[in-house]
């Protein structure tokens, strides 16, 4: 389903960036770890219920997982999970690294808006809402979705910065805003989702960056491009890849110089879902590029992430290998908006069902397990 937010005063930003007025450097709380006790509480239940012990594999790790992000044992159903897709386009585009021109993530944004695209279908079957947010569109939207626009389209990122240093912080501040939004509103589970014609390649460029890889590694085939295309990305993040690894330990300055607003955004929204012990299920790999970065923005954030999905992009697997994230599944997408995430959520909710509602051996008046399968393995700790 698809859920427009309450209409926000309107910034309508200058078509040419502004250098003239600085910002001061943004700074997040500190990330709390998840509760250890209400852990320990979902590993000792897992034992004591009607099956083998670790018989139910990931469910009972994904179970856990949620109780200790909950803090409480045993754990919920999601009452109100939101995915935000954040829109923006790419001066590189133009370039000819996608199968689409820039016009699509306009029209995509109002296909979201109106409850038409893969996101909304799937966030249907999973409960969840979906909320549309225009951060760098190059174009027109509806003024519902553009009240934290920062500019139309970020700059190429092969010849020149993706932001300035003022909207890469405003970027980032909104994105920790909204997702102060939807927590104060009552979400209880965010999903980050992504929209933007030629996105997957600053998604790549901050991966290869962080990760101290080669292009080659991380470029893949986006929005299905041929050959031709694939070299022209693969030079593309070459050069950006020249101005970022000089600024890889500066994450807001990494995010103005080889991301984009939307990315950045996706930053500041992720972090703060953190601080706010809030659990988040990640998408694929431009969700993921942003996942990193903010990571180092608020050190622990990971802590409180999910894997709903391994992407078929080259640079996914250095993504959960970075973060140390196992994905809950392995479906081959490549959409993004969010929907390898929203996939991932039903599986999710099943786990913590068999952890709340399973009985017990007491409860059901079953014989437990002998000495040897009670001493035998516990759920591990893997889904963390």
């Amino acid at each position: 389903m698809s859920t427009v937010p309450d209409p926000q005063p309107v910034h309508t930003p200058s078509a040419e960036p502004e250098d003239s007025t600085d910002r001061p450097g943004i700074e997040f709380g500190v990330v709390r770890p998840p509760d250890e006790q209400a852990h320990r509480q979902a590993v000792a239940r897992h034992d004591g219920l009607t099956k083998p012990a670790g018989s139910l594999g990931r469910l009972e790790e994904l179970g856990v997982w949620v109780a200790a992000r909950q803090g409480a044992c045993p754990p919920r159903p999601f009452d109100r999970p939101r995915v935000v897709v954040f829109a923006g386009d790419h001066g590189i585009a133009t370039n000819g690294v996608s199968a689409y021109p820039s016009e699509v993530t306009a029209q995509m944004v109002d296909n979201i808006l109106t409850g038409g695209a893969a996101v909304n279908a799937l966030a249907a079957n999973a409960g969840a809402g979906v909320r549309v947010v225009d951060m760098a569109v190059d174009g027109e939207t509806n003024r519902t979705v553009s009240a934290h626009k920062i500019r139309k389209s970020s700059g190429s990122l092969d010849v020149e910065d993706a932001l300035t240093a003022p909207q890469a912080h405003d970027a980032v501040a909104a994105g920790r805003a909204l997702a102060d939004e939807e927590i104060d509103s009552g979400a209880d589970l965010l999903i980050a989702g992504d929209m933007g014609i030629g996105n997957t390649t600053p998604a790549a460029t901050l991966i290869a960056a962080l990760t101290e890889n080669e292009p080659v590694a991380v470029v893949g085939r986006g929005t299905g491009i041929d050959d031709a295309a694939w070299m022209r990305k693969t030079a593309a993040i070459r050069d950006a890849l020249r101005r970022a690894r000089k600024v890889v330990d500066d994450p807001l300055t990494l995010l103005r110089t080889a991301g984009g607003a939307d990315i950045a955004a996706m930053a500041g929204f992720l972090a703060q879902a953190a601080v706010r012990r809030t659990p988040v299920l990640l998408d694929g790999v431009v969700v993921g590029s942003a996942a990193m970065v903010a990571e180092e923005l608020a050190p622990g954030a990971a802590q409180w992430w999910l894997a709903g999905h391994r992407s078929v992009e080259p640079g996914a697997p250095l993504v959960l290998e970075h973060l140390d994230l196992r994905p809950v599944l392995d479906l081959d997408m490549r959409l993004g908006e969010g929907s390898g995430a929203v996939s991932a959520l039903p599986v999710v909710n099943a786990a913590i069902r068999v952890l709340a509602e399973m009985a017990s051996f007491a409860e059901a008046g079953i014989a437990g397990p002998t000495a040897d399968e009670a001493a035998g393995a516990s759920p591990s700790d893997a889904a963390d």
